[in-house]
């Protein structure tokens, strides 16, 4: 792996890094405001106190800490592919650019000693499960990387009653931050309650000292932060999209990890932009959240 130097030296000297993942930057926004939103939530970790560290692949080479150069290189090149654990060797022997997901961005943090990670919103069991198996590699992924995740939930496009009982059965604890309502990534309140909260950042590194003190340091956390009330979309246009858009998928045949995509161009397209606005704003949040809890984390 190449660490970035700024990475490294915080890492040396026990100041706060938080992981960010680069799927969001290649395929999760639109070109070209891709790249300076990618800025923007680095910019946002930074305000928080910490260093940002963006993971991707860059030639079949697992970069933690993006240069400017590598970070352009991954918003606009054409042969980046989205890459998860499974995928990394094969990427690394193939010499190829890669985004991570989630997990790929969980275990290449975790093996650097990152311990704190921001992001949209975590991948889950897809509608339609029983009959597909498809469930993100995330769940499996987090259930072995000791990391804090901080994230808006889960992408309403989920089966998310399924995914939060898939993160009981992998021993993924799920923590609500001033919320006890578990967000569904474009709105604040997915209807599933969450039984355990935090208020403060100092509260969530407190959980993160005692289950290393404890032993129960090798499974992940997720802190579910809701979108703000003045960003999340409109409860009945989400759900007029929503259900548009998994009827044209399926029409369309679009399966595996191409449904996501899918999915979010369609809501794109069909909320004008206010879906990438939505994203955004939670995004950065998350970010900012999570620069705080590690700053938090390494000072407590």
């Amino acid at each position: 792996m190449r660490v970035h130097p700024e990475v490294a030296d915080a890492l040396a000297a026990g100041r706060a890094v938080v992981a960010l993942e680069s799927t969001i930057i290649s395929h999760g926004l639109p070109r070209p405001d891709n790249l300076r939103i990618a800025r923007e939530i680095e910019n946002a970790v930074r305000s928080g106190g910490a260093v940002p560290a963006t993971i991707a692949i860059i030639g079949g080479q697992p970069h933690l800490g993006l240069d400017d150069d590598a970070l352009h290189r991954i918003a606009t090149g054409t042969g980046v592919v989205k890459v998860s654990v499974r995928e990394i060797a094969m990427l690394a022997a193939a010499g190829g650019d890669g985004a991570t997901t989630v997990a790929s961005t969980a275990h290449l943090a975790a093996t650097a000693g990152i311990t704190v990670f921001a992001t949209g919103g975590l991948g889950g069991v897809h509608r339609g499960a029983r009959e597909n198996w498809d469930e993100s590699a995330d769940l499996a992924a987090l259930s072995r990387t000791p990391v804090l995740v901080v994230c808006s939930g889960v992408k309403s496009i989920l089966d998310i009653g399924a995914t939060l009982e898939r993160l009981e059965t992998l021993g993924v604890g799920v923590i609500g931050y001033r919320t006890d309502r578990f967000p569904a990534f474009y709105l604040a309140d997915s209807g599933h309650r969450i039984d355990w909260q935090v208020q403060s950042p100092a509260q969530a590194a407190a959980v993160l000292r005692a289950r290393t003190r404890l032993g129960t340091d090798g499974y992940g956390l997720v802190l579910a932060n809701p979108i703000s009330a003045d960003a999340e979309l409109d409860r009945a246009l989400h759900d007029r999209v929503l259900a548009d858009g998994l009827a044209a998928a399926e029409a369309a045949g679009v399966r595996g990890k191409e449904v996501t995509p899918f999915l979010l161009d369609h809501f794109h397209r069909e909320t004008r932009g206010g879906s990438v606005a939505a994203n955004v704003a939670l995004v950065l949040a998350n970010a900012r959240l999570a620069a705080e809890i590690a700053v938090a984390h390494t000072t407590g």
